[in-house]
């Protein structure tokens, strides 16, 4: 691997040999990223669209990996894959406007009524206020699922690739030498620690084993001896819930995006 410096930046570039050596390492770490992600979306996102895309963030990781940043290429190769898939579906605007007007009016009303309430919101409590049936509400949390799936996944994903990409390892304190980007950072991870410790008991389990144990939903209702769909309710409510707190820590008001 060879170094060239340019005023105080340093560039590395792999030979191509060490190029080929770490593309058919982690090609399968793409697969296996494009098909976990795509598993949380709805079946006409295409997995090879994702998979192309996940090769492209392997390629910018070997053009942009620094190891003086004592960061293993691994898990910047990772960071970048999944940055990458993102992108990608930002891109592609995969989510309906009707979704997504309905993804923030939950999280608005999930906000404003535990602010109210000084609690989590219970399901019943939350159709009353929206007027409408539980059955009904349950219907649109289904609907809103896809976009809370892999809402962590955006609001962990560090653009610059510098940080670990899964919950447990985002809350590890990860080394960060901008003290701007330090201090951003941290209030991200004090309101999501906040949100997660204010979370009803079942929707903070459903996120450890979701997030953590990387256990599929089927799996987790097994653990939890509940449907599949009652544990994909239980994580759109969490995330309903925690985007209403780390709202703020993005300049945003509930509701809002």
């Amino acid at each position: 691997m060879l170094a060239t410096t340019h005023h105080t930046e340093t560039h590395y570039t792999f030979d191509p040999e060490q190029r080929e050596r770490l593309i058919l390492e982690h090609a399968p770490m793409i697969k296996y990223i494009a098909n976990r992600i795509a598993a949380r979306l709805p079946s006409h996102v295409d997995v090879d669209d994702l998979i192309n895309s996940g090769v492209i963030g392997l390629i910018d990781a070997l053009e942009k990996f620094d190891p003086s940043r004592g960061i293993k290429f691994k898990s910047y190769a990772e960071s970048r894959i999944r940055g990458a898939i993102l992108d990608n579906l930002r891109s592609l605007d995969w989510v309906s406007r009707s979704v997504r007007r309905k993804s923030r009016l939950l999280e608005q009303t999930f906000s404003e009524l535990e602010k109210k309430l000084g609690r989590p919101a219970t399901e019943e409590e939350v159709a009353e206020v929206m007027g409408v049936e539980l059955e009904e509400l349950l219907k649109i949390m289904g609907e809103v699922n896809s976009v809370s799936l892999v809402y962590l996944d955006e609001v962990l994903n560090d653009d610059s690739g510098d940080k670990e990409q899964t919950l447990a390892e985002y809350l590890s304190n990860p080394d960060e030498e901008d003290p701007y980007s330090l201090l951003a950072t941290q209030e991200i991870k004090e309101s999501l620690v906040e949100g997660i410790d204010a979370l009803p008991e079942k929707e903070r389990l459903v996120l450890s084993l979701y997030y953590y144990e990387e256990l599929t939903m089927k799996e987790i209702g097994k653990v939890l001896d509940v449907t599949e769909s009652r544990v994909s309710q239980l994580h759109t409510q969490a995330i309903l819930r925690l985007r209403g707190k780390l709202s703020p820590a993005f300049g945003e008001t509930p509701g809002e995006k």
